[in-house]
């Protein structure tokens, strides 16, 4: 590794940290990037799990990656490609029906459970679009923050906040009406507001549980709901898709693209200590005993994980330091990735078809989901869980052989820490079963048809990946630690208590997901502080 001094050194190459460091090149900084791991890409990785079978081993779909940052970084020309599902999804329900969701086809299927719910997705959508349009807007920018720095950074956070202020008095009254419901009531509560079938209400709801350790009925569960439909594929907005070659090849491009704007990325580096100098980050130690320097350190690292295991605890402030131990992580998800020798035959759709192309959610309720997490919380998982299965090679013939399949099983919920001392590498293969039993009383024979399953608890996201707690998002997305408040109220704009210390992961805003939004966010305020010579 070379001993040179760098403007920026960057920890962890996840995708948030490859946009971060793509931007600072662009803008003349020498940037370094470090990752423990073999490979690029943190959590949005291709690997082969199982001999001549691959998969997108953890985040597993696309579409909200922002559109601007897939151009920025001329993705597109790096190889990646990104095909639309078919159909978006597909709900089997008990009785052998099930509800399909895609365009042209929704509403239709809808009506044969309640033609007053198919008369109403259209107000729904328009809506919801109404509130999305105006937060995608400032999903890239840093949010105003509340600080106590001087008139300069006042006067900065007075015009972030003036903008944050515009966009939103652009609504009319129903539009702030719903904005308030939505960042603060349960999802549950607002569709059952709008729907009165179960089917709908559950393909609309399992959204608000995604990531989310909560029932669809808890506080705030609504706004988790309204961050799964900002994205956009292919210029489509609402649609989901695979990229070609899985999640890996979104950061392999991204990587590429770093690489060619002279970033240098080491693997197989892990960082111990984020080492200061007279109060500011000057430097990194890596686990083999190494010193990277740089004139600014940035982590792509859960806060928790920076701040309580990287960086000397007397170096916080005490409050700071109070507020990221009571920082709240743990989305309750299981993840299994499956070799199949033959699709599924659902009893609701023997036949292949589009449906396997889609979210396939076994939940088919509201109640049924509220269940599961109250479940979870009294027992460490759900006897009835919650899964939403992919089969991504329904769409790309490159992740499995001629005839055989591979599927993603996203499984809520789960305790992120199980009670009574037990540990979940005692458990993993007894909830492993149960969600493999979970999909097959809908599509019988899919048990039979697994050639191999790989199975990551919560513990083993946290080992792997760095997800503390399993938490994909890096964080609850609840109201306490979104926008200005993500992940302290007062360090929401990617600087910390350390100067020179900067932060561009999924534990700033606009949240979890494979945005590229936080990367590209704290790369802006660090090229602005290199401009103004703050670092």
């Amino acid at each position: 590794m070379s001993a040179a001094q760098y403007d920026v050194i960057i920890i962890g190459a996840g995708h948030n940290g490859l946009v971060c460091a793509a931007y600072l090149a662009r803008a003349g900084l020498k940037v370094c990037v470090l990752e423990k791991r073999r490979v690029v890409g943190g959590a949005a990785v291709t690997e082969e799990f199982h001999p001549g079978f691959r998969n997108s081993v953890a985040s597993y779909t696309v579409s909200l990656l922002n559109p601007k940052i897939i151009a920025d970084l001329h993705l597109h020309a790096h190889g990646l490609r990104i095909v639309e599902r078919r159909m978006s999804n597909f709900l089997p329900l008990p009785d052998g029906d099930s509800l399909s969701v895609a365009p042209g086809v929704t509403a239709r299927d809808v009506a044969r459970f309640s033609p007053r719910d198919a008369a109403r997705l259209e107000a729904y959508d328009a809506r919801l679009t109404a509130i999305v349009d105006v937060l995608r807007a400032m999903v890239l920018k840093a949010p105003p923050n509340v600080v106590e720095r001087g008139a300069v950074h006042t006067l900065e956070e007075a015009f972030a906040g003036l903008g944050a202020l515009f966009k939103v008095s652009g609504l009319d009254t129903v539009a702030r009406r719903d904005l308030l419901d939505l960042f603060t009531k349960s999802a549950g509560d607002w569709l059952d507001d709008w729907f009165e079938s179960d089917p709908i209400k559950a393909v609309f709801g399992f959204d608000s549980i995604v990531g989310n350790y909560a029932s669809p009925y808890s506080a705030g569960s609504a706004y988790v709901l309204l961050h799964h439909v900002f994205g956009e594929v292919n210029g489509k907005r609402g649609l989901w898709g695979h990229a070609i070659g899985g999640m890996g090849a979104i950061t392999q491009a991204m990587a590429a693209e770093c690489r060619a704007r002279g970033v240098t990325i080491y693997t197989e580096v892990g960082v111990g200590e984020v080492i200061l100098d007279q109060g500011r980050a000057a430097a990194v130690a890596t686990l083999d005993g190494k010193v990277v320097r740089g004139r600014a350190i940035v982590s792509n690292l859960n806060p928790k994980l920076l701040f309580e295991h990287l960086v000397e605890p007397e170096r916080l402030p005490a409050d700071f330091k109070d507020r990221i131990r009571r920082y709240k992580v743990g989305s309750g998800t299981f993840r299994m990735n499956v070799a199949l020798s033959a699709l599924p035959r659902f009893s609701a759709k023997p036949e292949p078809g589009d449906h396997l192309t889609a979210g396939v959610i076994i939940a088919p309720s509201l109640a049924y989901m509220d269940r599961a997490y109250h479940d979870a919380r009294a027992r460490g998982w759900s006897r009835a869980p919650i899964v939403e299965m992919l089969i991504p090679s329904t769409l790309d013939d490159t992740l499995a052989p001629a005839g055989q399949h591979v599927a993603s099983l996203f499984c809520q919920h789960v305790a992120p820490t199980l009670s009574d001392g037990r540990s979940w590498d005692e458990c993993r293969d007894e909830v492993a079963d149960l969600m493999i039993d979970a999909v097959d009383a809908y599509a019988p024979g899919f048990k039979q048809s697994v050639i191999a399953r790989q199975a990551l608890t919560p513990l083993d996201l946290e080992r792997t990946f760095g997800l503390m707690g399993g938490d994909i998002m890096h964080g609850a997305l609840s109201l306490d630690q979104l926008f200005s408040a993500r992940p302290v109220l007062g360090w929401a704009d990617h600087r910390t208590p350390i100067r020179g210390l900067y932060q561009c992961g999924a534990g700033t805003h606009p949240g979890g997901g494979v945005t590229g939004a936080p990367g590209h966010n704290a790369a802006r305020v660090i090229i602005r502080d290199f401009n103004w010579r703050r670092v």
